[in-house]
């Protein structure tokens, strides 16, 4: 076994053993989701977030890719794809750091202190210069609406290949919408 894949698993494990919910996406160990908590004293405390995780070959020695499924209303954080963007990820990752460091540190740090001035999110760090108030009460309400723990576990996001399986199990009204032809 190579030093990057014991490296990734030893990483995977001390994520597990940190009490983060981790749900394995495929064979691999190279992608998954991990349900992550907003910090306690900021506006995101109480809301849970389902954040897919990819690691590259070449981790620890290139950064994860980092995205978060459902909604979260931030000036870092793409509303519509939940790409990050966080300097410590895209730019100045090194070997020494972790997946638990991504977790307990750095997405804490990027909720705990947005950067409006490099958003991915321009509508929210525009409303966060100019209205703070106005901000908060937009944050608490995606919180609300989609950041609620029953919102995780029933996350539209992508399937595991063992929720694939049972897929079958479930009424869609969706397949109503796909049978049908464009006119």
């Amino acid at each position: 076994m190579s030093s990057p894949s014991k490296r990734r698993e030893m990483d995977l494990m001390k994520l597990m053993m940190s009490d983060y919910k981790v749900e394995m996406l495929n064979d691999g160990m190279q992608e998954f989701f991990v349900d992550f908590h907003g910090p306690n004293e900021s506006l995101y405390q109480g809301g849970v977030w389902r954040v897919r995780v990819e690691l590259p070959d070449a981790y620890p020695y290139k950064s994860p890719s980092i995205g978060f499924v459902n909604k979260l209303y931030h000036p870092n954080v793409d509303e519509m794809s939940g790409s990050v963007c966080l300097d410590v990820i895209n730019q100045t990752w090194s070997p020494m750091f972790d997946l638990v460091n991504v977790f307990e540190v750095f997405l804490p740090q990027l909720l705990l202190y947005p950067n409006p001035s490099d958003p991915l999110n321009g509508e929210a760090a525009a409303l966060m210069m100019r209205d703070r108030p106005a901000y908060e009460q937009k944050v608490k309400e995606y919180c609300q609406k989609y950041a609620k723990p029953e919102d995780v576990e029933a996350s539209p996001g992508e399937k595991s290949s063992d929720e694939e399986l049972s897929e079958d199990e479930y009424d869609s009204s969706d397949e109503q919408v796909v049978g049908k032809p464009d006119p």
